[in-house]
């Protein structure tokens, strides 16, 4: 195949376009090793002193949700829908809706919201992003501009 049937550009995308970027489960390691090394703060560190917590338990950084996000974006987009990003552009409204937790199983899914002429080379798609935990409420919400190849 040639690279031209393999990916999808900008002109080959359409408003309302939706995409399922599956799933993951969150463990407390992953929880943990996240905020150890980007937000360690206790609520994300250590179980006996979140339990203390408004949370009541251990909870994901919202940092590491948002990561989550990305890596469903890039596989559920990039590598399975074949999309040619270019590169993040922005990212804008991002909401954290409630605490990830241990054994939470994260569901993504992104909606084309709109499309923008950038150059003859690239245009801009917008997309938002939700984030849903295991019984269907969103953990995460965010509005994403990406700089995609055309045609």
């Amino acid at each position: 195949m040639t690279e031209e049937s393999t990916h999808r550009y900008f002109d080959d995308l359409t408003v309302g376009e939706a995409f399922d970027l599956g799933s993951e489960t969150v463990t407390e390691a992953e929880i943990t090793a996240f905020a150890e090394r980007y937000d360690p703060q206790p609520i994300h560190t250590d179980p006996a002193a979140a339990a203390e917590s408004t949370f009541g338990q251990l909870v994901a950084s919202g940092w590491h949700t948002a990561a989550i996000s990305m890596r469903r974006f890039v596989e559920g987009v990039v590598d399975n829908a074949g999309i040619a990003v270019v590169a993040g552009v922005e990212v804008e409204n991002l909401r954290w809706r409630r605490p990830v937790t241990p054994g939470d199983v994260l569901t993504a899914r992104a909606e084309i919201t709109g499309l923008e002429e950038w150059d003859e080379k690239r245009g801009i798609v917008r997309f938002e992003l939700v984030v849903r935990s295991d019984e269907g409420e969103p953990v995460l919400q965010l509005t994403k501009r990406v700089l995609v190849g055309r045609k």
